[in-house]
């Protein structure tokens, strides 16, 4: 329990700060909705609130968690063998809900294997390069085939159900990952120039065939349309982008109140999930939505200090991979939002509403809590050696 006295408020302040902001705008953003599907205002309030509570407690745990135990092999191995069943379960026996095969219900929650996914990608990546960082540099394609070949099968996996935006995110916090363990700066660079080429050339397919390609579904190709002209589809295709920017029209620099938003009553889909920062726009104004976006950049910058001064290779890679995936993921959701990328379907981490996410992203505080926790100890013993001598 002595561990405690190393807690990083840096992170675990934010944290704790944008979870309660959320389950505020999602009782907000969620109330007429809910009213009108289970006469219940507070339906989806009290069972986010639920989330963050059970995130919490499973954040602090994991911080206590001994941090030698995820070094163990046959731990890694199991956790990955579960997740590789889950998302194959899914692509077989998996109920369809919004248009994709992303959830198994147990006792009527629902719970989905990509979000952890994305946890013990991290963790698998982490292990297996921190052990191989000498090889990486004169061995990389025998160090790196056989993770590469996990990662790869979650991808096609996730992708099938389908969950693109979902994909995109793992797929990107990955190949940071590996760019950050130890590899050229020439390969940093080739891989780089490849991914914004292959991103550029997808676009450029999509917009000249439309929906000739084979792997373009209807949806996916309508999602496509409202990115590059949303008010020509406003009454199909475009509604919720052209909805969130009336939101964030009407919202102005302070907003118009909680609780005032006129979007939220059957204008904008999802509000109080992939919309929901539209809806902060709306009832906060800019300000509110600088402030979340502010406290979101700061956890997000300390994670990434956290990792770059821990001296163990395997926490600092934990830190980077996880404050990657929280970048992305924050980034992908903003983006959907004010029009700078398609409508992927991803949520705002801590703020929007969803309890596969919040408890994955709790896991992933309390992992960093911990990689920062040791590092203070390790130095702390160190400093106590030198001053002994």
């Amino acid at each position: 329990m002595k561990k405690f006295k190393y807690l990083d408020y840096y992170i675990f302040i934010p944290y704790l700060v944008l979870s309660i902001i959320g389950i505020l705008m999602v009782y907000s953003a969620s109330s007429y909705i809910a009213i009108n599907q289970y006469n219940n205002s507070q339906y989806y309030f009290t069972r986010q609130a639920f989330f963050v509570i059970l995130g919490l407690i499973t954040s602090l745990f994991v911080f206590l968690f001994k941090y030698k135990l995820l070094k163990n092999k046959r731990f890694l191995i199991v956790a990955s063998g579960v997740i590789a069943l889950l998302l194959v379960y899914l692509f077989f026996f998996g109920t369809v809900t919004k248009g994709a095969k992303g959830w198994i219900y147990i006792l009527g929650f629902g719970f989905q294997p990509a979000e952890f996914a994305k946890i013990v990608v991290i963790w698998y990546f982490a292990y297996i390069f921190s052990k191989k960082q000498n090889q990486l540099v004169y061995n990389f394609k025998e160090t790196v085939t056989p993770p590469l070949t996990l990662f790869g099968f979650y991808i096609l996996l996730i992708i099938l159900q389908p969950d693109v935006g979902g994909a995109a995110i793992l797929l990107v916090t990955g190949t940071i990952m590996i760019l950050a363990s130890g590899v050229s700066t020439k390969l940093a660079a080739t891989v780089g120039t490849l991914g914004v080429a292959l991103i550029g050339g997808i676009l450029g397919l999509v917009r000249v065939f439309g929906m000739s390609l084979p792997f373009l579904e209807e949806y996916q190709y309508d999602r496509f349309l409202a990115f590059w002209d949303p008010f020509a589809v406003s009454e199909s295709a475009g509604l919720q982008l052209v909805n969130s920017y009336y939101a964030l029209k009407r919202g102005g620099i302070f907003g118009v109140g909680i609780g005032e938003s006129i979007q939220k009553t059957g204008y904008l889909p999802e509000p109080y999930t992939d919309f929901i920062m539209s809806i902060i726009g709306e009832e906060l104004g800019l300000f509110g939505v600088f402030l979340i976006v502010g406290l979101f950049g700061l956890l997000i910058l300390r994670i990434y200090l956290v990792g770059i001064r821990a001296k163990d290779s395997f926490g600092s890679l934990i830190c980077i991979g996880i404050a990657t995936m929280l970048l992305v993921q924050g980034l992908v959701n903003l983006g959907g939002v004010i029009g700078l990328m398609p409508i992927t379907g991803v949520t705002f981490p801590f703020i929007s509403y969803g309890g596969s996410s919040t408890i994955v992203l709790t896991i992933s505080i309390g992992l960093v809590l911990n990689v920062s926790a040791i590092d203070k100890i390790n130095r702390q013993q160190e400093l106590e050696r030198k001053q002994s001598k």
